[in-house]
């Protein structure tokens, strides 16, 4: 098939990746391969194993009377030690190369999508070079891009609307908006350069920055929008 194997999906929080996902997982397979290079979906998103890891400081809060990594923030928490975020990309490493990388069926119809936002005082440049060289092989990089204010007015307009639902509802705190994502190094990494290859732990891994302001949630705009980026992906990949 004409798909990915492992397409990254990285950007500021709040830019549009989930977005992205959900747009993707409301399609078809044959659809979702055929316009954008996806196959059946399979996604590692970190979120998930950072917020296990906050909730396990609460059960370490009631057995030691201490946290480990973090500490609370209305319904949310903020992190204590960035190196948190190191054992994420080791996390994602290890589960690819024993979950994944071994089964060449899963890469027949299947495409594995890994999201994750870096910045600030963990950038992406050292955070990706946690990654083995196997997992960059068949890889691709679609970076969403949206400025730091974009980022924080998003994230703030979301929580505030999760709220109208939940009590439970929760956000990136402002100080680890302020800490992690105000300043992002992905310009830097690729020269300022919209697509091309970019070098990471020897592998040469085609990637292309796409612009997502202003905000849409209308397929009629997002499609082509996503479209454009990925095609321009697949032919760094593909050739």
């Amino acid at each position: 098939m004409n798909t990915f194997d492992h397409l990254f999906i990285l950007g500021r929080p709040a830019s549009g990746k989930s977005e992205f996902l959900d747009f993707m997982t409301k399609l078809s397979d044959e659809e979702r391969a055929r316009r954008f290079h996806i196959g059946k979906m399979q996604v590692l998103d970190d979120f998930v194993w950072l917020w296990e890891k906050f909730l396990e400081d609460d059960l370490w809060e009631n057995v030691k009377g201490r946290r480990l990594h973090s500490k609370r923030a209305g319904s949310g928490y903020i992190l204590d030690s960035a190196d948190l975020f190191d054992f994420l990309m080791e996390k994602i490493d290890a589960e690819v190369s024993r979950k994944f990388l071994p089964d060449p069926e899963f890469y027949r119809d299947h495409t594995l999508l890994i999201e994750f936002s870096r910045g600030g005082e963990r950038p992406y440049a050292p955070s990706l070079a946690r990654l083995s060289r196997p997992l960059y092989e068949r890889a691709a990089i679609l970076y969403i891009d949206v400025s730091a204010d974009e980022s924080s007015r998003r994230n703030e307009a979301r929580y505030r609307e999760k709220l109208k639902h939940t009590v439970l509802a929760h956000k990136c705190p402002d100080e680890d908006m302020k800490r992690f994502y105000s300043e992002d190094d992905w310009p830097l990494l690729t020269h300022g350069e919209q697509s091309g290859h970019v070098k990471l732990s020897g592998a040469n891994v085609p990637f292309v920055t796409m612009n997502n302001e202003p905000e849409s949630t209308d397929p009629a705009v997002l499609g082509p929008r996503y479209g454009a980026a990925l095609e321009k992906l697949w032919e760094l990949f593909a050739g």
